[in-house]
């Protein structure tokens, strides 16, 4: 059996900017990352079970992962970029890797990114599938799905000691040896001061009014037990998306919708889910009685 080898990562060029990225696998079609906040191409593979997910999911699929601009291994770049600007940098990976028309998956706020280029880039996008996202970064009170901007801004002060891991998953965060990793990742994927001024800069987004400009299969994935990002908020993108399908999991960290948590039977389900919603079918098909656990909405 041959021994798998991480992928190398290498360089796009976004205007004069620099992004990191990687490719795993030579399926028929190609399915792009969309990472959260922060992030880190080559340190998430140390994640247990994060490399597997991308496996699993580059068996039906050529996959892709980049940092954006200003974080993990991309270019550091003066100020902070806007949601258009970071949109931009999906663009320079499909240029530098060849791809004409690609499956967009984003997390947090890589969804609402996700959801900016799939409604600007409609013959770009084969497929959007946004996983415990939010169409809103912080609350309003026409939005109150979300957390104030001051409460958010609150784990600026503890950014680089792993105290995140509460949030993005909880069920690990007495693990010392997990809280511990994760201290790493923050601070490898950017500063302090990077990070508050990321925070402030998603306080900005707001893709309400485009939504119903989506014209591309839509897949919205959550839990009902996300910490970070409220359910609300994905009931809320699959009621203003046309013709959205909505995966609702009973339980499960933000993290598990990012691959770097959760059990192998959960990742299967949410690698299967996506590979059934691209390819139209499910390679590896679960028993009935694990399927029963997503409840499924058509919107």
């Amino acid at each position: 059996m041959t021994e798998f080898v991480l992928p190398t990562t290498r360089y796009a060029r976004s205007d004069e900017v620099s992004i990191a990225y990687q490719v795993i696998g030579e399926g028929p079609l190609d399915l792009i990352l969309v990472p959260g906040i922060v992030s880190h191409v080559e340190f998430r593979h140390e994640f247990p079970g994060y490399t597997d997910y991308l496996r699993h999911l580059a068996s039906f699929a050529r996959v892709i992962s980049f940092d954006k601009r200003g974080q993990g291994l991309s270019d550091r770049v003066p100020g902070v970029p806007s949601l258009e600007q970071r949109m931009d940098d999906v663009a320079a990976v499909m240029e530098a890797i060849g791809s004409k028309r690609a499956a967009l998956l984003g997390y947090s706020e890589g969804a609402s990114m996700s959801v900016l280029f799939a409604a600007t880039y409609p013959e770009r996008t084969s497929h959007l599938i946004l996983c415990g996202g939010m169409a809103k970064f912080t609350n309003a009170s026409d939005y109150e799905f979300m957390f104030p901007e001051e409460v958010i801004l609150k784990s600026v002060k503890y950014w680089g000691t792993g105290a995140f891991i509460k949030s993005l998953m909880p069920s690990l965060a007495k693990d010392p040896a997990a809280v511990s990793q994760f201290a790493k990742f923050e601070r490898l994927s950017a500063s302090p001061g990077a990070y508050k001024a990321l925070l402030q800069q998603n306080a900005l987004i707001d893709v309400r009014p485009i939504l119903p400009n989506v014209q591309v299969p839509t897949l919205i994935l959550h839990s009902r037990t996300d910490a970070l990002i409220p359910v609300e908020n994905g009931r809320y993108l699959a009621s203003r998306i046309p013709h959205a399908k909505y995966i609702e999991y009973p339980e499960g960290d933000h993290g598990l919708l990012t691959g770097i948590t959760g059990g192998p039977g959960d990742v299967q389900r949410l690698c299967g889910d996506i590979e059934e919603f691209i390819t139209g079918s499910r390679e590896s098909a679960l028993p009935d009685l694990e399927r029963v656990l997503a409840t499924v909405f058509i919107h």
